[in-house]
């Protein structure tokens, strides 16, 4: 913890500046919860929850925000569907077992270990496969007014190219601003959830039912986001010159984003996962001090008994959400390309080969594994598929070549 004391921290600048963290990464934070059809005030608990877990655990030296996880959003809307809402909260307590799993190995055994575990040419594919599938989902949105899907869409990509500092840092934000405009403009707003919404209000807690199925098919989600955290850290690292994959220690870190995710599903909110808006925008403002992500956190949580603010934000339509989705189920299918790209992996080499396109037909083309009420599909089944066959196929050995 910081050798100063908490009335010295707590100066107006430094709630200021919390506060403007905090909308750095409002707008993804709610977006998910409003992507998959959840309280997006339950969201803004379990992330102040989480983010102040997650600095307890990691000795308050590490400065990120915890915020909804992106990487969950296709498998969570699926999961759903198939296992109902409580039974994909068991899901994501699981997911967060899997963080305090691997988070042991890396104590015992080292970063290493895992990094032979889930090799790029695993974690590539089934990044590109959470992109890909559900494409059809965000199609379905924008198609309910193209014209508004297409002004957000089109601002997204603009600020993404074109945006310049902190703009570049909130593209989402700024994108369903505009379509969000042009929706009143139009009167296209219904603002009768809003007047029948209460000022002080409790989330919409759900409580999470045991299903082995929505567990086995969450589990190998955490494959990916496990990788960008630790990713995640190497990055926030740099920006302070300090590295926490020491000290506090990369398992401290993974403990903490786990118990974030597990306590998310407890109380019915979707994983948390740290936040790389927040990176950018403490490289942009220098600001380093772990304290002003603690008040970040608080604000979330005082937002998320604010009725009025979740009666708001279910006012955005869906066909704006729709547009936003369209570049960012995309984008995170261009991160499994760039993943494989970065890495360097061959894809001359027939094993990797073998691998890519097996997980890929896989979970693109819905096979299913049933064996009584056991069941395994989808990206989850996909993951299982990459992790064995990146185990039994042996290597092409030089002279092969």
């Amino acid at each position: 913890m910081s050798g100063k004391s908490l009335r010295e921290q707590l100066t107006f600048k430094n709630t200021v500046l919390g506060v403007q963290f905090l909308f750095v990464a409002f707008g993804a934070t709610v977006l998910v919860p409003l992507l998959v059809g959840i309280d997006p005030a339950v969201a803004l608990f379990t992330a102040g929850i989480g983010t102040l877990l997650f600095h307890l655990i990691t000795k308050g030296k590490v400065p990120v925000f915890l915020g909804s996880s992106f990487a969950f959003v296709a498998p969570i809307i699926e999961a759903t569907r198939l296992y109902g809402w409580p039974g994909t909260l068991s899901g994501i307590i699981a997911v967060g077992i899997v963080y305090g799993v691997v988070s042991a190995l890396v104590k015992l055994r080292g970063i290493t270990f895992v990094e032979r575990l889930f090799p790029s040419v695993v974690v590539g594919p089934i990044i590109l496969l959470i992109g890909l599938s559900l494409a059809s989902t965000a199609v379905d949105m924008a198609k309910t007014d193209w014209a508004l899907a297409i002004i957000t869409l089109a601002t997204a990509v603009s600020v993404v190219i074109f945006g310049k500092k902190m703009l570049k840092l909130i593209p989402i934000f700024i994108a369903i601003a505009v379509g969000y405009i042009a929706a009143l403009i139009w009167g296209k707003v219904d603002y009768s959830i809003v007047q029948e919404a209460s000022w002080i209000s409790i989330p919409e807690f759900t409580a999470p039912k045991f299903s082995w199925q929505a567990i086995l098919y969450m589990v190998p989600v955490a494959i990916a986001p496990i990788i960008e955290h630790v990713g995640d850290m190497y990055t926030i690292g740099g920006v302070c010159n300090k590295n926490f994959i020491e000290k506090p220690g990369l398992h401290r870190t993974l403990l903490g984003d786990g118990i974030a995710t597990a306590l998310a599903g407890f109380f019915g909110g979707v994983p948390n996962t740290t936040y790389s808006e927040v990176t950018g925008a403490i490289t942009l403002t220098k600001v380093t001090n772990p304290f002003i992500l603690r008040i970040s956190a608080i604000t979330a949580l005082v937002f998320a008994f604010v009725g009025k603010i979740s009666g708001f934000l279910e006012t955005i339509p869906q066909a704006v959400l729709g547009g936003i989705m369209l570049l960012l189920f995309g984008m995170i299918a261009s991160i499994g390309i760039k993943t494989l790209v970065d890495s360097k992996t061959n894809m001359g080499e027939t094993r990797n080969q073998v691998i890519v396109s097996l997980v890929l037909t896989v979970g693109i083309g819905g096979a299913v594994i049933q064996y009584g009420t056991f069941s395994l599909a989808g990206i989850g089944l996909a993951a299982a598929v990459g992790i064995i066959l990146n185990l039994l196929l042996p290597a092409t050995k030089k002279e092969d070549l």
